[in-house]
């Protein structure tokens, strides 16, 4: 684990010569697809030499909680060395490491039904903030200003 381009992947991939080690990102923006600009993304040639598990495994428009990651990774942890091979944990979210060795609390799931209610609510009370707002002064309020 460490900072973005610290070297943790190329250090991945040489330990990855030597010993029997599979690797499983731990990443929250490389557990989405297309993440691959300001990630540090392991390019096309790192990932031949060394291929990661949980990389692009989500579109970014879903959801994929710590709880997710936790649940994920030690799936692939247990096939690892189910496989008589050693896991290499690659990456630098904390939260990520820290749901692996300390677990999380246990919380419901996330309610679809709620969440949209609550997005209902937010949408119909921002609307309501708007007009109140501007039913002064609408000086620089110009048909080209979407802020407005």
């Amino acid at each position: 684990m460490g900072p973005t381009a610290s070297g943790k992947t190329a250090l991945a991939i040489e330990l990855r010569k030597i010993l029997p080690v599979e690797l499983i990102s731990v990443d929250s923006a490389l557990i989405y697809k297309g993440m691959d600009i300001g990630t540090a993304k392991p390019n096309a040639e790192e990932l031949l030499a060394a291929p990661h598990r949980l990389l692009d495994i989500r579109d970014p428009s879903q959801a994929y909680s710590a709880a997710d990651f936790r649940r994920d990774a030690l799936a692939e942890m247990a096939d690892i060395t189910a496989a008589g091979r050693i896991p290499l944990l690659v990456g630098g979210t904390m939260l990520y490491f820290k749901a692996l060795l300390e677990g999380l609390s246990p919380l419901p799931s996330a309610d679809p039904e709620v969440r949209a209610r609550i997005e209902q609510q937010a949408a119909e009370q921002r609307l309501g903030v708007i007009a109140s707002s501007t039913s002064g002064d609408r000086s620089g309020c110009g048909s080209k200003d979407s802020s407005k």
